[in-house]
């Protein structure tokens, strides 16, 4: 097993927000923040890690992306506003 993570990027406070999993938050938020990774995120210049959650293993956090993927976008918003009210970039917290 290895640890997964379900994380949510955004342009600006309530802006844009895109919704991932990965394997290696660091790794992937770094390439998010420098629009290494093509698609919705560079498109839309999701570059703040506002929200992450960590799973014991990369399936169980592939699992609660798909559930998380048909939340309402007020549901999302509300999980980033509990955690992070004022929005900062939590990626220099992994470092």
């Amino acid at each position: 097993m290895r640890p997964g993570f379900v994380y949510l990027m955004a342009n600006k406070r309530n802006g844009t927000i895109y919704l991932g999993v990965t394997s290696n938050l660091p790794q992937r938020a770094y390439q998010h923040r420098n629009g290494l990774i093509d698609g919705f995120s560079k498109d839309y210049d999701c570059k703040l890690l506002v929200w992450f959650e960590v799973h014991d293993d990369i399936q169980e956090a592939r699992r609660r992306e798909l559930q998380m993927k048909k939340w309402k976008r007020a549901w999302k918003l509300r999980l980033i506003e509990n955690e992070n009210p004022q929005w900062k970039d939590k990626f220099e917290s992994l470092l």
